[in-house]
């Protein structure tokens, strides 16, 4: 058989976490500490023996701690119960928890403070799933297959948090996720996979893939390793699995002759080194990197700092509600908090950014203890920004911004990532006494200024310049154009106690409170409001002032109109009484329409006063004696209709026959029927 052929998988061996913690322990030893650690440092028998040399415990309790000694917590984290012990007692402990563990522990925590529904996505026998239900009081419901899922109950009223243990296999997280997403009604998902064991597991299986035979290095309780070891299963037939360079199988050979490696979480550098170097001695074999370096070159590489202050690119590898996560090839991922992503505050994360997308950013803060790479993303935007900015304000150019946020004195657009204050003054054409409405909507506005502090450069933007230059654009070619009597559709702009002002398409118009109804109002909120569609005609142009009357109400629903189609001379009609005057009453016969009853008028008799026979709200019938239609005058009167009835009456009697006399002379000789 020809020489065989080993590629090592990208990502293989410690983790940041893993190194971190035993880093960690090491340091304690060295600087002549008592150690204990609370459970095994991590999950290989190896690292967890040679500690034992230097003279490390294992404890299985924070009450087994001794007083002289500094107890380590693992990488896997523990309970809350379990440093509050520690820290009761008054023992000395060194938190090695993985900063990413060490985020889900403070996501549960707030969100059972807050009274959600925690579901974690692992093993429940796993101490890191063990180590993140005690933040949560040990109420998280834990599941870790499709089945279990489906059993959960449905939360329809109840918020619900769900995370995941961070070394979960990111195919079955989704089939999952997919299942929450139909029994929960309001639930926020927190994608806590770490993204090296992503990776890890994704160069496993690309490996695997390709390989005749493929070999996972790593403790067999270390759950990570594990997981590669089933996914390396369903791709390669011929994977083993193995803790050290002993346990290589002896007939590897006749497999074929292209093998893959690849190596937990938790596997010392050595032991993958020993792996390949028994290989090479024994086997006969040729060492690949899977077209990247030497493991060992690899390795030394993933050790590389970042500094604070460089402006390095990467690849968004997961997004979460309040942050994101960048793949900056380097020991640790990257974090942008959501507030450096964008000054935009109605944005979310996912607005801003996709998985994978490549983004270049600003290194904020390297924080090796802790474990992450702060980041800034709306600093490089605002870097770059500003050159566009300095540049608008020489040429005059009008920017586009979305104005973000009310401020004392103003308000503050943003464009290509730069903050620009705009003052009240300048927030409008008119000026407005409320800004807040501005907020979240895009503004054209020009750069006016620019000054330094020693806060740095300044860009003072102006909304009014930019409004009013349009406008007068606006007026010219509406004046050039504009005709009595024309027809426009406006929309009403605001309303004073005098009229409303209408845009007629960039000129705004007054309809005078005269114009707005036939009938009489107080405001002219008693017809329009602001926002409303409206169809007016022009009045009155003075093109010199630039001023617009129009007219709002139409012929054919004048009132008067309507009367005259209505009512004629000599008509009887049924009137209100609307208002009472020394010389008579005034009543409605429409809407819009009185007419005068005069006193004299009222009553077939002299009265002293209206009010002795009517009131205000008496319905009476009346005849119509008098219009005149070009004023506007109608008299009505019932003392024409009581006189008539009286005449009527008095023909009535005449026309009825006398009372018939009786002659007794005439009974006397009338004849008698027999």
């Amino acid at each position: 058989m020809s020489d065989l052929n080993v590629t090592v998988a990208k990502c293989a061996g410690f983790c940041f976490g893993v190194n971190r913690a035993v880093t960690i322990t090491q340091e304690g030893i060295n600087s002549g500490k008592k150690i204990a650690t609370l459970g095994p440092i991590i999950h290989n028998k190896f690292v967890v023996d040679e500690f034992a040399k230097q003279g490390v415990r294992i404890i299985n309790s924070p009450l087994e701690a001794n007083e002289d000694e500094t107890v380590v917590i693992r990488s896997h984290g523990v309970t809350k119960q379990e440093q509050s012990q520690l820290e009761e007692r008054k023992i000395d402990f060194i938190d090695a928890t993985c900063p990413f563990v060490k985020k889900i522990h403070n996501i549960v925590s707030e969100a059972h403070e807050k009274g959600s529904v925690i579901i974690i996505i692992g093993d429940k026998n796993h101490p890191e799933v063990i180590g993140i239900n005690g933040w949560c009081d040990n109420s998280a419901f834990i599941v870790k297959n499709e089945e279990e899922a489906e059993k959960l109950p449905f939360f329809d009223k109840k918020d619900v948090c769900i995370v995941a243990q961070t070394t979960f296999e990111r195919e079955i997280w989704k089939k999952i996720t997919k299942i929450l997403k139909n029994t929960c009604q309001s639930a926020m998902f927190f994608d806590t996979i770490c993204s090296a064991t992503n990776e890890r597991q994704k160069y496993a299986a690309e490996l695997a893939n390709i390989s005749d035979v493929f070999i996972v290095v790593g403790g067999k309780h270390s759950s990570n390793t594990k997981k590669l070891f089933d996914i390396a299963s369903r791709l390669c037939k011929h994977t083993f699995l193995i803790e050290d360079a002993s346990e290589l199988p002896e007939n590897i050979t006749e497999y074929g002759n292209s093998i893959g490696i690849t190596a937990g979480a938790s596997t010392p550098e050595r032991i993958i080194k020993e792996v390949l170097q028994t290989m090479v001695e024994e086997k006969n074999t040729n060492i690949q990197g899977n077209g990247e370096p030497t493991f060992a070159e690899a390795f030394e590489e993933s050790l590389v700092t970042l500094n604070t202050g460089q402006v390095v690119n990467g690849t968004v590898i997961s997004i979460t509600p309040t942050e994101v996560y960048v793949d900056l090839g380097y020991k640790a991922d990257g974090i942008i908090p959501a507030d450096e992503l964008t000054d935009d505050p109605t944005a979310t994360p996912a607005d801003v950014v996709s998985i994978g997308q490549e983004v270049e950013v600003f290194v904020v803060r390297v924080n090796d203890v802790e474990g992450y790479v702060k980041l800034s993303k709306k600093k490089i935007d605002a870097m770059k920004g500003w050159k566009s900015i300095e540049d608008a304000y020489e040429s005059g150019e009008i920017l586009t911004g979305r104005i973000i946020e009310n401020v004392n004195k103003g308000v503050i657009a943003t464009v290509n990532g730069c903050r620009i204050f705009i003052p009240a003054s300048h927030a409008a054409e008119r000026f407005i006494s409320d800004l807040a409405p501005l907020v979240g909507t895009e503004a054209k506005f020009k750069i006016v200024n620019i000054r330094e502090d020693r806060r740095g450069k300044k860009a003072i933007g102006s909304i009014k310049v930019v409004a009013s230059k349009e406008r007068e654009e606006k007026v010219a070619a509406f004046m050039s154009e504009v005709e009595v009597g024309k027809t426009y559709t406006g929309t009403v702009k605001t309303l004073t106690n005098f009229g409303a002002f209408v845009d007629i398409g960039g000129v705004d118009g007054l309809i005078h409170i005269s114009q707005l109804s036939w009938q009489r109002i107080k405001h002219p909120s008693e017809v329009l409001n602001v926002g409303d569609s409206v169809e007016v005609y022009i009045l009155e142009v003075n093109k010199e002032t630039g001023k617009v009357s129009l007219g709002f109400k139409r012929a054919e629903d004048n009132p008067w109109e309507i009367a005259k189609s209505k009512f004629n001379e000599g008509d009887i009609v049924n009137v209100k009484v609307v208002r009472l005057v020394p010389f008579g009453a005034f009543v409605e016969l429409i809407n819009g329409v009185d007419g005068l009853i005069h006193i004299s008028q009222i009553a077939d008799k002299r009265i002293g006063k209206v009010s002795d026979v009517l009131n205000v709200g008496d319905f009476v019938d009346a005849k119509i004696t008098e219009i005149n239609w070009d004023e506007k005058k109608i008299g009505l009167s019932i003392r024409v209709l009581i006189e008539e009835a009286k005449k009527d009456e008095e023909t009535s009697t005449e026309d009825a026959p006398a009372d018939v006399e009786v002659n007794q002379e005439e009974v006397a000789e009338a004849p008698v029927e027999e």
